[in-house]
């Protein structure tokens, strides 16, 4: 086979990688094997913290991971934070607390914690979460309200803290020093490679920077049309295999 196209693989989990049943089927499996094993970095870049991507980790060998949309990155050498202020957190809690039936939930440095509970997350349910930024170090803030879609939860944001929307559901809060692309940039620094030498997977929001700057972007198509209008290809949807498919299409091209 011929020499591999791109030195790193990153992926976008959840709706790219994962099926929608969360699972990674063996062809997968097997097309990321050989691209590792012929030198390829395989990197993973998720909107989930690294507790929920342990099984991941394992089955995949990811060398590195970016979690919490840029918010932690981990590599083998070094750990790299960029959690929210404390002051910044408390100002957008307040905030979201007026909201009544608002649901809320926060990603910090010892776990999820929500003012309700939340059964797919498994949350430590609190009386007052606005107690856990003066306690722990607050990576993300998370909100839904049952009666309200998501464009329509509107706050004041302190100057170093932006907001997204994820999986069209949920209304998400970071530093502005968290992005999806801040820590992509340091997985690959982490190894001395360059944007231009990696292909990026992704599906959503926080997916359009890194289809944009890395060498190849590719949307699975199931994404976002936003997402799908920025990437140099659509693959097949994530039950189909995409991420896979169009690595050996790219390897078998090259």
């Amino acid at each position: 086979m011929s020499q591999l196209p791109y030195h790193a693989v990153i992926v976008d989990l959840d709706r790219t990688l994962l099926r929608t049943d969360k699972t990674i089927s063996e062809y997968t499996q097997g097309v990321l094997r050989e691209w590792r094993q012929a030198g390829a970095y395989l990197f993973a870049a998720t909107a989930r913290p690294e507790r929920a991507i342990a099984d991941y980790r394992r089955i995949i060998n990811f060398h590195a991971v970016t979690t919490l949309n840029g918010a932690r990155t981990l590599t083998p050498e070094h750990t790299y934070e960029n959690a929210i202020e404390t002051e910044d957190a408390l100002f957008i809690l307040n905030q979201l607390c007026e909201t009544k039936d608002m649901v809320i939930s926060v990603e910090a440095e010892n776990g999820i914690y929500a003012n309700q509970d939340i059964p797919v997350w498994h949350p430590a349910v609190t009386d007052d979460i606005r107690e856990i930024p003066k306690k722990e170090r607050i990576y993300k803030i998370l909100a839904s309200h049952p009666d309200r879609s998501v464009e329509k939860i509107r706050i004041d944001l302190p100057e170093t803290v932006y907001s997204t929307v994820a999986d069209k559901k949920l209304r998400q809060y970071m530093s502005r020093t968290a992005t999806k692309w801040r820590g992509i940039q340091q997985l690959l620094e982490s190894v001395g490679l360059k944007p231009e030498q990696a292909v990026y997977f992704g599906d959503d929001n926080d997916d359009l920077e890194p289809i944009r700057r890395c060498g190849y972007g590719v949307a699975v198509s199931n994404a976002l049309d936003c997402v799908k209008a920025v990437a140099d290809e659509v693959a097949e949807s994530n039950d189909e295999d995409g991420v896979a498919r169009t690595l050996a299409r790219l390897w078998t091209r090259s």
